[in-house]
């Protein structure tokens, strides 16, 4: 019992200083520009995300720690107090799967370059076609492509303006297209419209393959979510069924030996995304804008 009194004092001080904590991130001092705000470093600690789900965080990051408050109370793992928040917020993270940034530059760029191609036909050069295009580009190349326009609009020549578009994506896929369409416009409006249609079909083949990987390297992350899910449900119930067996866990070399576990299981999910992750590939138009 003395232990559930300790669990629930420790869980009332953690949710009093969550909350003394948020009402202060209301208004953070002001720093004169020096140095990290309040609010920057608490964001950095727990990678409170920007914008609407700011609040949302806070709030589920508040009623895990009550959960597990409660699971304390409950049980007699004081450890639940700070594992419960831990699991709700590291979990969805670790099991997601990963974006894929690559695959989604690469999708922009299809049709971006497709975009292009039918416009050549019209009688437009490639600079015209790059203007015209700002419009309707996908929403991942919108704002690139509008610094790219107005340095255009600067006079720029399309070589440099293409080439600081390529080091601000800073893609190996985005390079392949800078260096065909530098080439496009050296070729002049005939050649440019046969080399963009080749470009665009090697890009379907790209991306055909990559969406084939992308498949294969989600699969893993589908298995462990069902085994965590399958796990913590047959944890709850057990421990609704038979809380005896559970009962070494309420000591304190017991709860050292949960948490030790419960790491592990983080741990490995760890190493899985980062074995998941692809290699970066180098750039091919390194060093050659100055």
């Amino acid at each position: 019992m003395t232990s559930a009194v300790m669990a629930t004092l420790a869980g009332m001080l953690c949710i009093g200083g969550l909350i003394a904590v948020m009402v202060g991130l209301q208004r953070s001092p002001d720093t004169g520009g020096q140095g990290r705000s309040l609010a920057d470093r608490w964001g950095s600690i727990t990678r409170r995300p920007s914008g609407p789900d700011r609040r949302r965080r806070d709030l589920v990051l508040v009623a895990s720690v009550m959960v597990g408050v409660i699971v304390a109370a409950v049980s007699g793992w004081v450890v639940a107090v700070v594992i419960t928040p831990a699991l709700v917020l590291g979990l969805p993270a670790l099991l997601a799967t990963p974006r894929r940034r690559d695959l989604e530059l690469l999708e922009a760029l299809d049709r971006w370059v497709r975009s292009l191609s039918a416009t050549l036909p019209t009688g437009k050069s490639i600079t015209d076609a790059i203007r015209l295009s700002r419009r309707t580009a996908p929403a991942l190349l919108q704002d690139h492509l509008s610094v790219m326009v107005a340095r255009l609009n600067s006079r720029w020549d399309t070589r440099d303006a293409l080439m600081r578009f390529a080091d601000e994506l800073d893609s190996p896929d985005a390079d392949g297209v800078v260096a065909a369409l530098i080439l496009a416009a050296q070729r002049g409006s005939n050649g440019a419209a046969s080399t963009l249609n080749a470009l665009a079909d090697s890009l379907q083949v790209q991306l055909r393959g990559r969406r084939l990987i992308e498949t294969e390297r989600a699969k893993p992350y589908i298995v462990v979510r069902q085994v965590t899910v399958i796990t913590l449900g047959t944890l709850v119930l057990a421990m609704i069924i038979g809380r005896d067996f559970f009962s070494p866990y309420r000591t304190p070399v017991g709860q050292l030996i949960l948490t030790v576990l419960i790491m592990a299981y983080a741990a490995s999910l760890v190493i899985m995304r980062r074995r998941a992750r692809p290699r970066q590939r180098q750039r091919i138009l390194v060093g050659v804008h100055r």
